[in-house]
């Protein structure tokens, strides 16, 4: 009965570690997320604005292209 009762609280054990674990690490990888989002049109603009370009339609659409290609 030892043994069996040493092995339950083990799985058990592992189980709610797992669950904690994957909570903590959803809401921490949320909060990464929502402080530094991804790319969009928006700051690709910014960024070829602030070197001093006017960026084309066209350059836009290809970055973001190659941003998602590579995700």
């Amino acid at each position: 009965m030892n043994f069996w009762a040493s092995v339950g609280f083990t799985l058990v054990g592992l189980i709610i570690g797992a669950a904690l674990g994957f909570y903590f690490t959803k809401r921490k990888f949320e909060k990464e997320l929502k402080e530094n989002p991804p790319i969009n049109e928006k700051m690709i603009r910014a960024m070829f604005l602030q070197m001093g370009r006017k960026p084309s339609e066209a350059q836009i659409r290809q970055i973001m292209k190659s941003v998602n290609a590579n995700r």
